[in-house]
Formats: C-alpha cells, structure tokens, sequence
C-alpha cells in the first residue's frame, strides 16, 4: 500500500468514528500507554490534536505521565509553512495557544528549546505500518522534526487503528516509529 493509498483509507475510517467510538478509543489508548514502563522524560514533546479531524488525543497520557514524574515539562511544536519545520517551545502555566492556518493550536510567546532538549515524542499520524514507518498529512514536518532529535529519543505514533502490512514508498528521510499505541496493542519496532 502507497502513503497516499493509506492516508486515504485510514483518514475515511477516522472520519467515520462517531464520538462514542473515539471517547472508548481514548480510554483504551490511555489503558495501554499506562501498562508501559518508561524512564523518566525530563522534556517530552507532544501535539495538539485537530479534534474535528478525531486525531487521537496524547492529552490524557501526558497528564498521566506528568502525575507519574512531576518535575517533567512539555513542549508543543509551531511549524512554519515557508520550509516545512517546526520549532518547539516549553508549556507553562501562562502559555497561550493560538491556531494555526491548519486549526492546530500552537503555542504563542513561550520558551524556545532545541530538539535535541526532547528525550521523548508523542506523534500524530495517519497511518503505520508492521515496520513501524509512519504516514502523516503528508507534508514532512515531523520527519525533518525528528532527524534533529538525539538519536536516542523514543518516538511514539498514536492510533486508533492497528498498523496497514506495509508502506511501500519510504523513503531515506521518513522516521521510523520506536512504539505505537493502538486500542488494542502496542507495537514495538
């Protein structure tokens, strides 16, 4: 299956959740990502989701993770459309979130880090696959996001549907995925 065959296919399926399915989506998500034992993430990065596109929401789990490791701090990323990067900013108390010409929220005014801060991501995506490749909106920006990052920060996709076999048309800067949490299961790579 091609990234545009997939990005379609998964996208309808999203579409077609009606608000009960997504909210015992949610807790499942939540469930499993508990059921983890991770190390402590002094700076985790996460996203916002599009909420009217049912985009899994990392909210929960991160609320979680900050009940489990109190000194954690989060980030949210803000992309910049001119060359498809984004730079990641520290959530506090005063932080405001503005949205952006997609309808994510990002954060305004808040404190720059480099992407090399982040120990650990929380990844929107589309679609993965058995391996791990991961397919997005298709414009590049957590792939460029995540070849920044230190080599050794885990990266975690969210789904609410179970990987597709295979992504056919990878390529060399596509970002492979270290977990993926479903309702159903986690996917290690």
């Amino acid at each position: 299956m091609t990234k545009a065959e997939a990005r379609k296919l998964l996208l309808e399926k999203r579409k077609a959740l009606t608000p009960k399915q997504v909210n015992i989506f949610q807790d499942l998500l939540l469930i499993r990502f508990q059921e983890l034992e991770f190390p402590y993430f002094s700076m985790l990065h996460t996203y916002l989701p599009i909420y009217d596109r049912n985009e899994p929401d990392p909210i929960p789990l991160v609320d979680w993770l900050r009940f489990k490791d109190p000194g954690m701090q989060v980030a949210y990323p803000k992309i910049n459309l001119s060359d498809f990067s984004m730079r990641h900013y520290v959530e506090k108390e005063d932080t405001v979130f503005v949205m952006n010409p997609f309808g994510i929220p990002e954060p305004e005014q808040a404190l720059e880090i480099a992407a090399t801060e982040i120990d650990a991501v929380l990844i929107p995506l589309v679609a993965f696959d058995q391996e791990g490749n991961r397919v997005g909106y298709g414009k590049g920006f957590y792939d460029r996001f995540l070849a920044s990052c230190q080599p050794e920060a885990l990266k975690i996709g969210i789904s609410f549907f179970p990987p597709v076999d295979k992504i056919e048309d990878i390529h060399f800067f596509d970002k492979k995925l270290d977990l993926c949490i479903t309702p159903d299961l986690v996917y290690a790579f």
